[in-house]
C-alpha cells in the first residue's frame, strides 16, 4: 500500500516538473532529437535486437528521430499498449500504424507478445534522478511492466534536463531505471546493477 506522505511528495512533485515541461516551447523538438540520438548510441542499445519505445505526448520526449536509425539497423520495435492496469508489449513495423488509446496516447495494434522478448526498453517519465528513481503519471502502468521483465533488460529513462530531480519520492513498488539520458547528458545510474556491456 502506497505510503500516503510519499504519495503527496509525488504529488507536489509531479505538478511542479509538469508545468516545467509544458514551458519549454519550440526547444522540445530539438531537445527530443539529441535525446534520440543519445539513445541510439548507447551500447546496450547498439548491441540488442529488441528496443522497446513509446508513443510520445505533446510534451514528452519524441523518440521519433530514434524510431528511424533502429528501423536501418534492423532492431525489432516494440511499443506499450495499456490494457486494464498492466502494459502489453507489442511488436509494431510501422510506427505509422499506432491508433489512438489510453489517455489518446498512440498505441500498436495486433497481438502482444512475451515481455522476455524486450531486451532494452527506453521509458518515460516525469521525473528522473540519478539514482534511477523515475517518478511517472500515478497509475502504475510502467512499474508493473518493469518488474516482470528480465533481469538482464536494461531500462533506459528519457527526460529533457527539466525533469531531473535531486531525489524522486519511492515507494517500494517503484521501479529504478539503469540509465538516464537528457539533453545535456547520459547518466549511468547503478540502481539495480551495471547495466548490460556498460
Amino acid at each position: 500500500m502506497a505510503d500516503p506522505e510519499v504519495a503527496a511528495r509525488k504529488a507536489a512533485l509531479r505538478g511542479s516538473v509538469l508545468a516545467a515541461r509544458r514551458s519549454m516551447g519550440t526547444a522540445r523538438e530539438q531537445a527530443s532529437d539529441t535525446i534520440a540520438d543519445a539513445v541510439v548510441r548507447l551500447p546496450e542499445v547498439w548491441r540488442v535486437r529488441s528496443v522497446m519505445l513509446y508513443a510520445a505526448d505533446p510534451d514528452e520526449v519524441d523518440l521519433t528521430a530514434a524510431v528511424r536509425t533502429l528501423v536501418q539497423r534492423e532492431a525489432v520495435l516494440l511499443y506499450p499498449r495499456v490494457a486494464g492496469d498492466t502494459l502489453e508489449v507489442v511488436e509494431v513495423r510501422d510506427p505509422a500504424d499506432l491508433v489512438p488509446g489510453h489517455r489518446d496516447i498512440l498505441e500498436p495494434v495486433g497481438p502482444a507478445v512475451d515481455p522476455a522478448t524486450v531486451d532494452a526498453i527506453v521509458v518515460p517519465g516525469v521525473a528522473f534522478d540519478l539514482d534511477g528513481g523515475r517518478l511517472g503519471r500515478g497509475g502504475g502502468h510502467y512499474d508493473r511492466l518493469l518488474a516482470v521483465l528480465d533481469e538482464d533488460t536494461t531500462r533506459i529513462g528519457v527526460a529533457f534536463s527539466s525533469q531531473v530531480v535531486p531525489v524522486v519520492p519511492r515507494d517500494e513498488h517503484d521501479q529504478p531505471v539503469d540509465i538516464v539520458v537528457t539533453e545535456h547528458a547520459v547518466h549511468q545510474t547503478g540502481a539495480r546493477r551495471t547495466p548490460r556491456d556498460a
